[in-house]
């Protein structure tokens, strides 16, 4: 096998709209000097070890011979010969903001041979990884974006799109807990499950919908466990209308009890602007347990909540039902009660869209 190189070329770019372009060559380190004549400037770039520089950043040139040279997206990746689109694999993580690009054929000199070029808005920074003759270029950006991509005589060209560029609304869902949290254990039965098979059938309600003007985002649809940090940061930095979070109650001794019913916290440290968490948290509680035909308990004050306190769009933190209830756990367990739990969010967000949020 290949030995196996890793290129990490960390980035730290202030752009404005300016006609700029960047070459990213791998160099051990890096660093990017002014560009005389703009208040643009390049921040001083480091990579890992190494002494050799070179300029990253270089003005377009734009003389009437090489227009045509010249393109209208962010980026330019260079496919070596051979590659096709079908050859080279994009991954986008909303959570943490990261682009794989994996590239048959990209070995060790990839960089060298097929510089990078375009714009840096909104990269925080990039690596360059190769083993057995494929790379994987992994981007690290600072918002959430959406991609849009296009194949051109041998090169990969591809746009940044903000979530609100492609959708007309934007709702984030987070299920609770997962992976070594699993939040309430009762009776054989993880929260954990329960809030994930209630997202992932809320995933199949949007799916099966006809109005596709909702981009829906969601933290985890495995068993993994997002830190607090991402799980609101993929609300905040999707610009999300909506966010909401699914959880599972249970009394605090962990014993089985009468207590049951529905509850959603919401932010009380929020000023109350009519389209706020407090007033998406009455429509979520007030549509789940009319579809869910239990108790309705009202709305709880959540600021002490990381995810609640931390968010800067309206957010509701949804606690369907009781796992120390008897009665609840067993419908929590039901698919069926699921898809009703699921449709009761839906409907949450529906009613919430029609009144402005």
């Amino acid at each position: 096998m290949e030995k196996k190189v890793v290129k990490t070329i960390a980035i730290m770019i202030t752009l404005c709209s300016a006609f700029f372009c960047m070459a990213l060559w791998y160099m051990p380190k890096i660093h990017a000097q002014e560009i005389a004549g703009n208040e643009e400037q390049a921040v001083e770039l480091d990579a890992k070890a190494g002494d050799t520089k070179t300029d990253l950043i270089q003005k377009e040139d734009t003389t009437e011979e090489n227009v045509k040279d010249s393109f209208t997206q962010q980026l330019r990746i260079q496919l070596p010969p051979g590659d096709s689109q079908s050859n080279v694999t994009i991954k986008n993580d909303y959570v943490t903001q990261t682009i794989d690009i994996t590239i048959p054929g990209a070995d060790e000199n990839y960089l060298y041979q097929y510089p990078m070029v375009g714009k840096c808005n909104n990269i925080d920074n990039m690596t360059f990884e190769s083993e057995s003759g494929s790379g994987t270029l992994e981007i690290n950006l600072d918002k959430v974006f959406e991609l849009s991509t296009t194949y051109a005589d041998n090169y990969l060209y591809i746009d940044f799109l903000s979530p609100h560029q492609v959708y007309k609304k934007v709702v984030v869902i987070d299920a609770g807990h997962g992976g070594d949290m699993p939040g309430a254990y009762i009776h054989g039965s993880y929260e954990k499950d329960i809030d994930l098979a209630i997202a992932m059938q809320l995933k199949q309600i949007f799916a099966q919908s006809t109005d596709k003007s909702i981009g829906v985002y969601f933290t985890r649809s495995d068993d993994s466990n997002p830190s607090f940090e991402e799980r609101v940061g993929l609300a905040n930095k999707t610009d999300a209308d909506l966010f909401i979070s699914i959880h599972n109650n249970s009394t605090v001794s962990g014993q089985m009890s009468s207590i049951n019913g529905t509850t959603v916290m919401y932010d009380e440290a929020k000023e109350d602007t009519g389209h706020g968490t407090k007033e998406f948290a009455q429509i979520c509680v007030n549509q789940m347990s009319d579809i869910l035909q239990s108790r309705n308990r009202g709305i709880v004050a959540g600021h002490d909540i990381y995810i609640i306190r931390n968010s800067t769009v309206p957010v509701a933190l949804i606690e369907v039902g009781f796992m120390t209830n008897q009665k609840e756990l067993k419908e929590l367990n039901s698919t069926d009660y699921q898809k009703i739990a699921a449709q009761g969010i839906y409907n949450s967000i529906e009613e919430a869209f029609q009144e402005g949020f």
